[in-house]
């Protein structure tokens, strides 16, 4: 792994762990990049030193104010790839991530600039996810998880979890982004949902209904 790529994968993992202003544990972020605590360890300290993370021990690691630009930079770098993926090269959402992981990395701001340009300057990515602005800001549309509703609430998908074996079987349920959908049953044992999405209807199990997310119509 190249040494710039290193600490941006380091960065954009720690900021999407991090929740509440709490610290992420070194572990739990070994776990999330599949590398060993004591890699980890020696990271973190390296960049602590470059003024990109903060280190307290037993309260974990958080992103400086530098450290946070740089995640967003590169989460924005990813999802307009994913975009591009997409509507140009004719992939499908569930076959974009590690493509877009590795072109994020070779990104300049002026390829950036262009593909956002190229792109029609969208709002989110093929998931649903919001595309930050160049100025590090995020869409604030609000959502919440299917899971949530009840029977005879009517909805429009906004994002699904980018996870692959989420996405390929969402996309076989017909449930893509804008799609509407009716609630029809919703089983108390389980969570699990039978839901209307246009003339058909689908079984939904409680896992895909919490990594779909909605906002009623």
């Amino acid at each position: 792994m190249a040494k710039n790529q290193s600490t941006e994968d380091y960065l954009k993992g720690i900021y999407k762990l991090q929740h509440n202003g709490k610290g992420v544990a070194t572990s739990e972020l070994a776990k999330h990049l599949k590398i060993g605590d004591g890699s980890v360890t020696g990271m973190i300290k390296k960049l602590a030193a470059k003024r990109l993370v903060h280190h307290t021990p037993y309260k974990g690691v958080s992103l400086t104010a530098s450290g946070k630009r740089l995640a967003v930079q590169m989460i924005r770098r990813h999802r307009l790839w994913e975009m591009f993926l997409v509507k140009f090269l004719g992939y499908r959402w569930d076959e974009i991530h590690d493509e877009a992981e590795r072109l994020e990395h070779v990104t300049s701001q002026e390829m950036e600039r262009r593909l956002d340009k190229a792109l029609g300057y969208p709002k989110v990515d093929p998931h649903g996810d919001p595309i930050p602005t160049m100025n590090g800001e995020f869409d604030g549309t609000a959502y919440s998880p299917l899971s949530e509703f009840e029977v005879g609430d009517r909805v429009k998908i906004i994002r699904v979890d980018d996870d692959q074996g989420v996405l390929q079987l969402a996309a076989t349920l017909g449930l893509g982004l804008n799609k509407n959908l009716t609630v029809k049953e919703k089983m108390k044992f389980d969570g699990s949902m039978i839901v209307k999405v246009g003339p058909k209807e689908q079984f939904i199990s409680q896992r895909i209904a919490k990594s779909i997310f909605v906002r009623v119509v």
